[in-house]
């Protein structure tokens, strides 16, 4: 109870953000309903025969850096490259509406003096499926899954300049599904909110990943490596770990300027349940005030037809995923941005 008190709360937050981003911009008040841009349920998008309605954008960013006797110091050379698509599936049919929303992302970077390292790397598929109550109440059903395309690594694995995978395809990956209720006050805003739903988190792509063999670190260090696995709250052995608890979905999109799209979605996980140390396999109490937090936030900035200007911001916070601090067992707030000049296209 207390942890469903505190996602209350914070929806209570969220149902003033849209109206905050509104009132900074005189210009939105005026702009017909027809003309407000959902973006990723464009209306410029027709239903078909079939009740669907599919599209995407695509947005391709890439920068390019150089220097020579630069007394300040900057890389030689560099270049970044970066590529975000959004697809959607949406239907309804009387009452009935099923919404898919696909986000991929990926980005590197190349320099000089480090050579070629990803910045980016998403996979978000999003799904829900209900039935209008009213206007703006509905019973539905979420299901997300979240994970990455390719290997990451630590640079600086044990502060010895070497190289070490702490992910990967389904390593980790995490699989929500969730029934509930919805209320949508406006044609861009959302608010999912359920009081039981489910989630695994899954590291089945080569679980233990160590950089010694056996993962036994060598003397002077000696000490025994931590499985990728464990360093997201999963046992190596089991490869899953599974959570029932409290799960709120935030969704905002829209035009909130002329040519300027805002996207976010901001997501809260309270379990209720008691989960096993990833290591020793005992059995420890709840934890539901520990809450995960997932924010995405996608800025899109016409220029002309094809140019663009993208801002993308994400936050996490997962207190099982203890890669930081001094000894690399503590939970953080997990930042990335990234900012583009490239392409847009709808697809």
């Amino acid at each position: 109870m207390r942890s469903l008190t505190r996602l209350l709360t914070y929806s209570s937050v969220l149902l003033i953000i849209p109206a905050v981003v509104s009132a900074q911009d005189p210009n939105v008040s005026g702009m017909k309903r027809d003309s407000e841009r959902a973006s990723y349920d464009d209306t410029t998008y027709k239903y078909n025969a079939k009740g669907w309605r599919k599209g995407g954008v695509l947005s391709i960013n890439f920068a390019q850096g150089s220097s020579d006797n630069w007394a300040a110091g900057a890389e030689k050379s560099s270049f970044s490259l970066a590529g975000y698509t959004t697809l959607f599936a949406n239907k309804k049919k009387n009452r009935f509406f099923w919404n898919n929303m696909l986000d991929l992302g990926y980005a590197m970077q190349r320099t000089s003096s480090l050579g070629t390292r990803k910045t980016d790397d998403k996979i978000d598929f999003y799904s829900k499926a209900g039935h209008n109550l009213t206007d703006k109440w509905a019973l539905a059903g979420v299901f997300n899954l979240r994970t990455q395309f390719t290997d990451g690594y630590d640079y600086d694995y044990l502060g010895k300049d070497i190289k070490r995978r702490i992910s990967g395809l389904f390593a980790p990956a995490y699989i929500l599904v969730s029934p509930g209720v919805e209320w949508k006050p406006a044609s861009y805003f959302s608010i999912f909110l359920s009081p039981i739903s489910a989630r695994w988190v899954v590291v089945s792509n080569d679980p233990y990943s160590y950089y010694y063999e056996d993962g036994i670190i060598p003397l002077p260090d000696g000490g025994q490596e931590t499985p990728l696995a464990a360093q997201y709250g999963v046992n190596p052995r089991r490869k899953v770990t599974f959570e029932a608890g409290a799960y709120l979905s935030a969704n905002f999109i829209k035009e909130v300027m002329k040519n300027v799209t805002y996207k976010s979605r901001f997501d809260l996980f309270s379990s209720y349940v008691s989960k096993r140390d990833p290591i020793t396999d005992e059995k420890g109490s709840a934890k539901p005030q520990n809450i995960d937090i997932f924010w995405t936030n996608s800025v899109i900035m016409k220029v002309n037809k094809w140019l663009s200007v993208t801002y993308n911001f994400d936050l996490i916070y997962d207190d099982d995923v203890r890669q930081f601090g001094p000894d690399k067992d503590a939970a953080r707030v997990q930042l990335r941005s990234l900012l583009g000049v490239g392409f847009t296209t709808k697809l």
